[in-house]
């Protein structure tokens, strides 16, 4: 069973998977927030990120807004479909609404990022 998503304060999660891997995506509050999302750029398979370097672009309406990286290494796979289905991002964005799959350099870094508690308590200190 995989772990818990991990939180960035820019609003992506990470989730280690069991074969070590590190499944990246957005939260429900950041599509929330973003409203009506009209386009995504998925980062290229084989891309070397830093944690905090913008992994890719998503685009509402009101604003384009950078996908960060939330732990550090090379881009294995991307969810391919979901620049075609960005609802997808709404209806299950811890499951079928993933970006990305990371091989981490460190994977204690998912490790440093907050838990859901704490990220609901960052959530719930913005203004709305």
């Amino acid at each position: 069973m995989a772990a818990e998503p991990r939180f960035a304060k820019t609003h992506e999660w990470a989730r280690t998977e069991d074969d070590g891997l590190v499944t990246v995506g957005i939260s429900a509050y950041a599509v929330e927030a973003l409203t009506d999302l009209v386009f995504m750029q998925l980062p290229a398979v084989g891309k070397k990120v830093k944690a905090g370097e913008s992994l890719g672009e998503i685009e509402s309406v009101k604003a384009v807004s950078d996908i960060y990286a939330p732990v550090a290494g090379e881009v294995v796979a991307v969810n391919a479909s979901l620049p075609a289905a960005l609802e997808t991002l709404g209806a299950d964005p811890y499951g079928a609404g993933w970006i990305a799959r990371i091989r981490p350099d460190d994977s204690s870094q998912v490790a440093m990022l907050m838990d859901r508690a704490a990220y609901d308590a960052v959530v719930k200190s913005q203004p709305h």
